[in-house]
C-alpha cells in the first residue's frame, strides 16, 4: 500500500486539496511483524515489542527524516498510521508518545489482540492526548473486526475524543481486510488528518 499513499497524496497535493508533506513507508519483517508490531506478549503467538519498533522510530528514523529533509518538527504535524497489527501499534505508540506523533490513521486494526489490550489503554488515557484519530473497518472483514472497531470507538469517545471534530469513524461497505481495499481510502484519510487547516 506505501505507494498507492505516495502516488494519492501527490495527486490531492496537485488538485489543492492537501498541503506538501512527506510520507515515509516502513516495511515490515513478514511473518516476524506480530513481534514488533503488538504491545504486549501472548503466551501463544508472542509479540510485545512495539515499544521497541517505537524507540526505532522516534530515536532513529524520525532524527534521520529531519536530518535530511525539511520537516515541520511539532507533534502536530507529525503521523503514524498502519492496518491491522500496523493499525494496533500506531494507536498504541501514539497513546503512548503524543509529545512525537499528534496524527494517527488505525485502518482496521486488530483490537483483539490479548483480549483487547488496546481498549484497556484507550479507557486508561488521562488526561485524553491530543490527538487526531482516523479509525476505520470493512463491513466485509468479518463480524467481531466490525464489532471491535465499535468498541475501539465507544471507548475513543469515552475518553473524550469528538466524532467530527479530532475523530472521523468510517464503516466501508462491502471492503475486505485486503491492501487494496485500504488503498481505496488513503484519500480520503490523508485529507482527514493532513487537509489544509489541519497540519
Amino acid at each position: 500500500m506505501h505507494w498507492r499513499v505516495g502516488e494519492t497524496a501527490d495527486a490531492l497535493i496537485a488538485a489543492g486539496a492537501l498541503a506538501p508533506l512527506i510520507v515515509v513507508g516502513i516495511a515490515n519483517t513478514g511473518p516476524q511483524r506480530i513481534h514488533e508490531s503488538t504491545p504486549t506478549s501472548d503466551a501463544r503467538l508472542g509479540g510485545g515489542r512495539a515499544d521497541d519498533y517505537g524507540r526505532f522510530i522516534v530515536e532513529e528514523l524520525k532524527p534521520f527524516i529531519d536530518a535530511v529533509s525539511r520537516t515541520r518538527l511539532d507533534a502536530p504535524s507529525t503521523g503514524l498510521g498502519g492496518s491491522s497489527l500496523g493499525g494496533l501499534v500506531s494507536l498504541h505508540l501514539g497513546l503512548s508518545r503524543p509529545d512525537v506523533f499528534g496524527k494517527l490513521a488505525v485502518m482496521s486494526p486488530s483490537v483483539w489482540w490479548d483480549r483487547g489490550v488496546i481498549l484497556r489503554t484507550v479507557r486508561a488515557a488521562r488526561p485524553r492526548p491530543p490527538l487526531r484519530l482516523w479509525v476505520d473497518m470493512g463491513t466485509a472483514e468479518g463480524r467481531r473486526g466490525l464489532d471491535d472497531a465499535r468498541l475501539l470507538k465507544a471507548a475513543l469517545v469515552g475518553a473524550g475524543w469528538v466524532p467530527g471534530k479530532d475523530l472521523l469513524y468510517a464503516e466501508y461497505e462491502g471492503a475486505a481486510h485486503t491492501e487494496s481495499a485500504w488503498a481505496e481510502r488513503v484519500g480520503p484519510m490523508l485529507q482527514w488528518l493532513f487537509g489544509k487547516g489541519e497540519s
